[in-house]
């Protein structure tokens, strides 16, 4: 039991790799353990469930990337150094730049975590679709905060429905890369942004 005080850290981390790398379908319990060096029985001690798990997952990958969108467009308690919609490019880049380098470290481009199980779990596994529908929302909230900062000094489109359409491109352009195992794809997303949101 000396390790039992890092066995729930090690069974979010094994599973946030195993669901990125293979998905929810293709990934059981007994694989989450044996990655995490955790007894199968020790896992109901933690997790009622696969999707117990792959709930608590989901909360720990987008815990992480929240930290870096709010870090970005200027949410983290501090006033912004940047205009908006420079900020608004800086996280399309960052999230060009984790394509590339998960390519680099892994050999292939893995997409987003949060995008691939939605996609995966298309009507099924309801309470997960439900919190990663939630964890869209509050990017698209994030979005439409910078998109309503630039609208004060520029000709921006600042609604609910754009910044959606925004987290759905930005969704939309990773998939095509991790189908073609290439983040080149991600290239022009920035330009491809101005033009959604009608920017000069």
């Amino acid at each position: 039991m000396g390790r039992t005080s890092t066995a729930h850290e090690r069974l979010l981390d094994a599973a946030c790799e195993l669901l990125h790398d293979r998905g929810y379908s293709a990934v059981g319990v007994a694989e989450i353990c044996a990655r995490a060096d955790v007894r199968k029985g020790s896992f109901y001690h933690f997790f009622a469930s696969k999707q117990a798990l792959t709930l608590a997952a989901v909360d720990a990958h987008w815990a992480v990337q929240q930290k870096v969108w709010r870090s970005v467009l200027g949410d983290a308690g501090e006033p912004p150094l940047e205009p908006p919609l420079e900020r608004l490019r800086q996280l399309l880049e960052a999230q060009a730049a984790a394509q590339r380098a998960d390519k680099a470290a892994g050999g292939s481009v893995r997409g987003c975590l949060l995008g691939n199980l939605a996609l995966e779990l298309s009507g099924q596994e309801r309470e997960i679709q439900a919190r990663l529908a939630a964890i869209f929302d509050e990017q698209a909230a994030l979005v439409l905060g910078v998109l309503a900062e630039a609208a004060a000094t520029e000709a921006v489109a600042a609604d609910a429905e754009t910044a959606r359409a925004l987290v759905a491109h930005l969704e939309g352009a990773v998939l095509l890369a991790k189908l073609a195992d290439d983040p080149a794809g991600l290239d022009g997303l920035w330009p491809a942004v101005r033009r959604l949101v009608r920017a000069d």
